[in-house]
């Protein structure tokens, strides 16, 4: 899982987060960072308003969490949706002495993220081509 930084710089860098069933989320800077929740049709449900997304917490009648606003909410992209948001940018994965290197190759150039863990160097790569790379 890649971290709650790198999650909000991609946010921040401009990742748009689309919610889907499936997608994993934290409600960040409300004591509870390290409670990941999972948009589910049942226990954390998204709601579409004109004024934007609202995920609502359902079934569980003691938690004091009722809903939170989308924007609220920071999105933890899995390693197959850091993956796929990489496109065509993307060259390979690959195991090193320290951990995993991604290779990028961007206007004709190529580079290299490593990190100890796969899903973070992901995330990572992906943060240097939303910075503007």
């Amino acid at each position: 899982m890649i971290s709650i930084a790198v999650a909000r710089a991609l946010r921040d860098g401009g990742l748009v987060w689309k919610p889907q069933v499936g997608d994993w989320f934290v409600v960040a800077d409300r004591g509870m960072d390290e409670d990941i929740f999972v948009l589910s049709d049942m226990t954390a449900e998204l709601h579409e308003y004109p004024h934007g997304n609202v995920i609502g917490f359902n079934g569980t009648t003691e938690w004091a969490l009722d809903s939170v606003e989308g924007d609220d909410a920071v999105w933890l992209p899995r390693e197959s949706q850091l993956r796929d948001l990489l496109g065509s940018a993307f060259r390979a994965l690959a195991r090193t002495p320290a951990g995993w290197r991604v290779d990028l190759e961007v206007s004709g150039r190529a580079w290299d993220i490593e990190d100890a863990d796969a899903e973070q160097a992901y995330a990572l790569a992906l943060r240097y081509l939303v910075s503007g790379a």
